[in-house]
């Protein structure tokens, strides 16, 4: 049987925050602890390991741009055994107001393209946007 992939690719605009702000909330572990509500661990360099969501994700980081692209091999505990790790691809953009995000991840097990599809929006756009709020709230008190 052959290995079946699908390709994701979502942009969302993450109001309040400069791109190297958005860049660091991923790549920090702290941070990434942070604005998702579970542990994370990693650093900020190519060929370092990663997790996050209390180690459901690990990877690997391919390339770094600073505060522009970050690319890494990510793969989720459910990946099928035979699976290869997936490809993230994020890069960064100053808009009016906040940062864009393209991120296109490519190589997902066709299987659970769709669930992972919907994964961004909760478990990273909406927690992401609503970490960025509240940071810009407190430096207004």
């Amino acid at each position: 049987m052959a290995l079946r992939f699908g390709r994701i690719k979502q942009s969302q605009f993450i109001p309040y925050a400069k791109p190297s702000q958005v860049y660091r909330a991923f790549l920090n572990a702290k941070t990434h602890s942070s604005f998702t509500g579970s542990k994370a661990t990693g650093k900020a360099r190519v060929g370092a390991k990663f997790t996050a969501w209390d180690g459901y994700i690990s990877g690997k980081t391919v390339k770094l741009k600073s505060g522009k692209r970050i690319v890494q091999e990510w793969r989720t505990t459910e990946f099928p055994d035979k699976y290869p790790a997936s490809r993230l691809d994020l890069s960064f953009k100053a808009r009016k107001g906040g940062t864009q995000i393209v991120m296109v991840h490519s190589r997902v097990p066709a299987s659970q393209t769709a669930r992972y599809r919907e994964g961004w929006v909760s478990a990273y756009w909406n927690p992401l946007k609503e970490y960025f709020k509240k940071a810009q709230k407190s430096t207004k008190d």
